[in-house]
């Protein structure tokens, strides 16, 4: 092992440590301004929405009407420059059910943006959130997230943190050790950076595919800089350390309970087909977890001959999310918003919470149980539900239960829907199901002890 590691030069040691770190910066060291926390990269992506806040719902607009046309002209003509770019084909080359998706996602938009049409198309309740409050947040998270997510991947970030914690991820979640930085990158960022890195590393051969499912359905948290709009939205605010305790309390319980039940118990431990297992996190006898870990970050960032390579990788990641993703988001998004605002579906769905809720002690059961299945549609739903409650104790449960539920279609479940891990519809209801019985009785009691 010795022998080994007296081999790395140098510059090969900082070419692990330094973009890592910058990658750490960026992504994982919470800082505070304005008042609020935050982290590097959402102060780049802050700084970027303001800047282009009036013309990003128009260039996103565009963007999902050229995804909708070249999808369909694809299937219609066959061209040459497409059929020989495995990139463009990979991009406009969908199922028809996705064509649909994505011209349903540009009328929408293009309704919402010019107000024609059916208002309850383009209300600031359904496609008005999401083209004017959800696409420009995802926007500019996903261009500098896949912009500077291979300074965690590419680098021997995971490799080395993976090695580390192994010994507290796999007996506890069942999980690698490098599913930690997925948690960390949600919890100080965003879920959806989560989920992409998930994503990422499941389609490099480093999750199964029920690792991979397992991290991205109970690892996705919430960041602390949204689990703070949620809390001023429910004027708990005053409270928010306590509402976050219980917010992480909640989801650790989840996180040992979900995955070890169906459906995610029955994922199969194979790795994505397409590039075959990629991991070993085991540490030979007599070797301490840190210099193998700092040996196998290394030889990974060795791996690393352009960096040139690594930017032009971030920026296709970043044309495909915007392409792919971004015109479900706004087909899906306002689909799930229309159904929860303008029908009773989500009522009808919330009735067996009623007892369940009145069994734990909350008050104004009937009016919180909607709260607890429309999260399904948008994480922020919940709390505009819950904003007109007057007791503070079932705002607190509220607020909890729509961070904790984690699964919500108009984000989260679009994203894991478009990936490769395979989980369907179906799948992320029931899971979502699962989690809210499993945290609720956890939220019940944390409120009941804080408000006593």
């Amino acid at each position: 092992m010795n022998s080994e590691q007296n081999k790395f030069t140098a510059s090969q040691y900082t070419k692990f440590w330094l973009p890592s770190l910058i990658g750490v910066l960026l992504f994982l060291i919470p800082i505070s301004v304005d008042g609020r926390v935050t982290i590097g990269l959402g102060v780049l992506a802050d700084g970027l929405q303001a800047l282009l806040a009036e013309y990003i719902p128009l260039i996103m607009t565009v963007i999902i009407c050229l995804a909708a046309i070249g999808s369909l002209v694809e299937k219609i003509i066959d061209l040459p420059f497409i059929k020989n770019s495995p990139f463009i084909d990979s991009l406009l080359n969908i199922p028809p059910l996705w064509i649909v998706m994505r011209f349903l996602g540009a009328i929408f938009a293009v309704l919402t943006l010019t107000e024609i049409g059916p208002e309850f198309i383009w209300s600031m309740a359904t496609g008005g959130t999401v083209l004017y409050d959800l696409i420009p947040v995802l926007m500019v998270w996903f261009l500098f997230a896949c912009l500077f997510m291979p300074l965690l991947l590419q680098f021997g970030l995971m490799d080395f943190i993976g090695t580390i914690v192994r010994k507290i991820m796999q007996p506890l979640f069942k999980l690698p050790g490098r599913s930690s930085i997925d948690a960390l990158a949600s919890w100080m960022g965003s879920g959806t950076v989560g989920v992409l890195l998930t994503t990422q590393q499941y389609q490099s051969g480093y999750y199964t595919k029920r690792e991979a499912a397992v991290v991205a359905t109970n690892f996705s948290i919430a960041s602390i800089a949204f689990s703070l709009v949620i809390a001023r939205f429910l004027s708990i605010d005053h409270m928010f350390v306590q509402f976050y305790i219980t917010v992480v309390v909640a989801g650790v319980v989840a996180a040992v309970i979900v995955p070890r039940i169906p459906p995610l118990s029955l994922k199969k431990d194979t790795y994505y087909e397409a590039a075959g297992k990629q991991i070993n996190e085991a540490v030979p006898e007599g070797v301490s977890s840190f210099k193998w870990g700092v040996q196998k970050a290394v030889e990974k960032a060795d791996q690393v001959k352009s960096y040139r390579g690594v930017v032009k990788s971030g920026v296709l990641n970043v044309v495909d999310i915007w392409f792919a993703l971004i015109p479900l988001v706004m087909a899906l998004g306002t689909i799930s918003l229309i159904i929860a605002e303008k029908t009773p579906i989500f009522d009808y769905l919330s009735y067996p919470f009623i007892p369940f809720l009145e069994l734990l002690q909350i008050p104004e059961a009937q009016a919180a149980a909607p709260a607890m299945i429309v999260g399904f549609a948008d994480m922020f739903l919940p709390a505009v539900i819950g904003s007109g409650i007057e007791s503070e104790l079932t705002r607190f449960v509220i607020g909890v239960m729509s961070l904790a539920q984690l699964i919500y279609m108009s984000e989260i479940g679009i994203l894991l829907l478009k990936s490769k891990i395979p989980i369907s519809l179906f799948q992320l209801f029931i899971i979502f199901l699962q989690r809210t019985i499993v945290t609720l009785p956890v939220a019940a009691l944390m409120a009941h002890l804080l408000f006593f």
